[in-house]
């Protein structure tokens, strides 16, 4: 079986990582305004190797985010608008007969990318949706038997529409699983809505566009250095606590797998890097715990009836998890409080650079 070639970019420093991200999250954040949170979660779910999901309303900007990571980061950028007659084949390619060769060709599909915008997912059906598991999963794909390693670095980014159901399929809790993280952009402030307007007055155009501010190259580097951060074992268990409530909780049905764990601890490591640290905080899985968990767990029907919220669990359950004590960058127990996680990636923040 054929797979992708593991990344040999050497790994940069954790400041020159957490510059680049600052940078990356200001060229984007120059034409998306008023999603910072969810764009920093997202920039911290790539940096850990991981695929992202966009869950809101339509006309919040999620498309444009996902256009404007990718021209930031040098990748490659393809979109798919997902509709019902939608076939695997139209994600994956196909084998075409080619006259002049007297045989058969692959024609690969738009999965092979840097970055692949599969635009409002939850409107093909769940066979086709299947076929982005394995390019999620092994960056790869299989057609006819045969095997095509898909290009390094090489991310998914999906959009679902939560409120429109008519015409629509739900996501496949296998499929959920493949995302690292799930994210709800909001509506924006008044502020952030009026620089929306006053930037289209300024750019006398409706298509926005942002520089590059690294190669692909440099991202599989920041991926090797976030690859690099300490993980203390109190801070692996926090994660484990953290999931296991899930799984106990009264209005849960199933709980996360472990793979909300390790996303916990990749998403808690590309944090803690953006923020120039090179160990894990507990603030930095805290942060992380509803975008990483709360798609992971299906809620009993009782609680889906009384209109139980899937992310208000998951809130619940980190208030009431005990956190582990404050961690340093080489060991556990310190009595030196952490570094305070409050500048590029405060969870309060709604505005953009």
């Amino acid at each position: 079986m054929t797979t992708s070639t593991p990344s040999t970019e050497p790994a940069l420093s954790i400041g020159d990582v957490s510059r680049l991200s600052a940078a990356i999250l200001e060229q984007v954040g120059s034409v998306v305004v008023g999603m910072r949170e969810p764009l920093e979660l997202a920039l911290a779910s790539i940096l850990a190797g991981g695929h992202v999901l966009f869950e809101d309303v339509p006309g919040l900007g999620k498309t444009l985010a996902a256009r404007s990571i990718a021209e930031a980061t040098g990748l490659d950028f393809r979109r798919l608008q997902c509709t019902p007659d939608l076939l695997p084949a139209d994600i994956t390619g196909s084998f075409l007969y080619a006259p002049a060769e007297a045989e058969f060709v692959f024609r690969p599909g738009p999965v092979f990318t840097g970055l692949f915008l599969a635009d409002e997912i939850n409107r093909t059906s769940p066979k086709t949706q299947s076929a982005l598991l394995e390019a999620m999963a092994e960056g790869q794909v299989t057609v006819e038997g045969q095997s095509f390693p898909l290009p390094s670095p090489f991310h998914v980014i999906a959009t679902s529409n939560p409120i429109e159901y008519e015409g629509t399929y739900a996501l496949p809790e296998a499929q959920l699983d493949r995302f690292m993280v799930r994210l709800s952009v909001g509506y924006p402030s008044r502020e952030s809505e009026q620089r929306v307007l006053l930037n289209r007055v300024a750019r006398q155009r409706e298509v926005a566009s942002v520089e590059a501010v690294i190669t692909p190259e440099t991202l599989r580097s920041m991926q090797a250095t976030v690859e690099s951060v300490h993980v203390d074992p109190d801070i692996a268990l926090y994660c484990v606590d953290l999931v296991n409530g899930t799984r106990t909780h009264r209005d849960v049905q199933v709980g996360a797998s472990p793979r909300g764990a390790q996303g916990l601890m990749l998403v808690g490591r590309a944090r803690a890097v953006m923020e120039g640290r090179d160990f894990v905080a507990p603030e930095d899985v805290k942060a992380a715990a509803v975008p990483v968990l709360a798609h992971r767990i299906s809620l009993t029907p009782q609680a889906w009836a009384n209109g139980v919220d899937a992310a208000a669990v998951v809130t619940g359950i980190v208030a009431q998890v005990a956190g582990p004590p404050a961690v340093g960058a080489r060991g556990a127990g310190s009595q030196a409080a952490a570094p305070s996680v409050g500048g590029a990636l405060s969870t309060g923040s709604q505005e953009p650079a």
